[in-house]
């Protein structure tokens, strides 16, 4: 119970947040998404126990991503896929341009490329640049936050990790 209270309290500060007036310049509002975000993933450590994820699965037609843990319970929450990250040659992707990507999955997405095209921030609407793994993390985390998400996930698929931006989460026994 005592966990369950902590996590509602962290999420209730992380949802304030969110709806406190953006500011102005993209440095800052990326810098308060990537503190955001840190805080719901150690929420979501905490009391769902996500950082003991045996795997993971995102079903493009219902926009479902189910974590299976290690305990055998499993949390699904809905999904939106933010972009890919190529390890390899080190390429950001945005699902708005990712043709593999089914239309639904992508409105968060388009809404940051929105964001991009009012704010005047080229990696908001360049389809795809060169970057590292952390600059793939400030666009999920910047996800979150802009579109009221509850948190963010790199999934792994190879050289390539897919870059989720969930819902609320729900746990179930298998």
């Amino acid at each position: 119970m005592i966990l369950h209270s902590s996590f509602a309290v962290i999420l209730m500060i992380a949802s304030f947040q969110g709806n406190a007036q953006l500011p102005s310049d993209f440095a800052t509002l990326q810098k308060l998404s990537i503190e955001e975000l840190k805080l719901k993933t150690d929420a979501h450590r905490a009391v769902l126990g996500l950082d003991r994820i045996k795997r993971w699965d995102l079903d493009q037609d219902t926009g479902e991503l189910v974590f299976s843990l290690a305990d055998g319970m499993k949390a699904s929450a809905p999904a939106q896929i933010i972009g890919t990250y190529n390890t390899e040659d080190h390429t950001w992707l945005w699902a708005w341009a990712n043709s593999s990507i089914e239309d639904k999955l992508k409105t968060d997405a388009l809404k940051l490329r929105k964001y991009g095209e009012e704010h005047h921030v080229d990696r908001l609407t360049q389809r795809k640049w060169v970057g590292t793994e952390d600059d793939a993390w400030a666009m999920v985390a910047v996800a979150v936050k802009l579109c009221g998400e509850q948190g963010g996930y790199r999934g792994p698929a190879g050289a390539t990790h897919v870059f989720i931006a969930f819902g609320e989460t729900k746990l179930s026994k298998p």
